[in-house]
């Protein structure tokens, strides 16, 4: 869990669906896609969510007997370079003929108002 006090940007909890750590702010699961709680001002917290980031891209083994191997590896950097986080999201196996498409994306959202202020511990 978090190490920020509740109520302030980055805390974060487990989702009690799919029990993955999201952000406490979240009204509905990234991972799993559940709603979590209602969200009165839902029109306006989807105009101010975005997505800055986004890469996708395809892998396909070259032709023959031998299978590919891969590891999907996200690691998360701050400004210094220092390493935040590293997960490693999936791992698998293509055989010839076969391909695998990935995305990563990265869902923003605007806090405004007695929520911005910066919290205490790890940014």
């Amino acid at each position: 869990m978090s190490v920020l006090r509740p109520g302030t940007p980055g805390a974060t909890r487990t989702c009690p669906h799919c029990k993955t750590r999201i952000l406490e702010s979240a009204n509905v699961c990234p991972s799993c896609r559940h709603h979590l709680r209602f969200d009165p001002d839902a029109v306006e917290s989807a105009r101010k969510r975005s997505v800055p980031l986004r890469v996708q891209g395809t892998i396909r083994p070259t032709e023959g007997d031998n299978a590919l191997e891969y590891s999907v590896v996200l690691t998360i950097r701050n400004a210094d370079g220092e390493e935040i986080d590293r997960q490693v999201m999936g791992v698998g196996a293509l055989f010839a003929g076969e391909e695998r498409s990935f995305t990563l994306e990265v869902e923003a959202t605007e806090v405004t108002g007695y929520r911005a202020g910066r919290g205490r511990g790890r940014h």
